[in-house]
């Protein structure tokens, strides 16, 4: 018998905007990301293997948790990017969640992809919380 989880075949995040060109200039000179397909009142875009879509929406995010994840080799050099490219990162100092120069060390992860993660978090044009991760395969000190 089938289990219903394995009739699913992929997941997906939608992320609303209010301004759906601004957004596409937003990610194209911030991110470096065009378009794989449009529709009326939506942008899909592909990185990988996973997808994500922008939605002309007249709600909005708090912006208040992640709501894309986008998982890189070597987080570093993409927030150095970035930053010249005029991504504003968010700094946190909670608990022990804290960011130095705009990169937290996350402590634990699932174990199959390490023993940790650096992070780091901004909001694109629209107000979504976005998320920049790196695992680690072996604890930092």
């Amino acid at each position: 018998m089938l289990a219903v989880e394995e009739k699913y075949l992929s997941a997906a995040t939608r992320l609303p905007a209010q301004d759906l060109d601004r957004a596409r200039r937003w990610y194209l000179e911030k991110l470096g990301v065009r378009p794989t397909e449009e529709r009326p009142g939506g942008l899909r875009y592909c990185i990988g293997a996973s997808e994500f879509s922008i939605f002309l929406s007249s709600g909005r995010s708090a912006g208040d948790f992640t709501q894309l994840a986008i998982t890189v080799d070597d987080v570093r050099s993409v927030v150095d990017e970035l930053k010249r490219r005029g991504v504003n990162f968010l700094e946190y100092e909670s608990g022990r969640l804290k960011t130095i120069d705009g990169i937290a060390h996350v402590a634990g992860n699932y174990p199959s992809k390490g023993s940790a993660e650096l992070g780091c978090w901004f909001h694109d044009s629209e107000g979504n919380l976005i998320s920049l991760g790196q695992s680690l395969k072996e604890a930092m000190t």
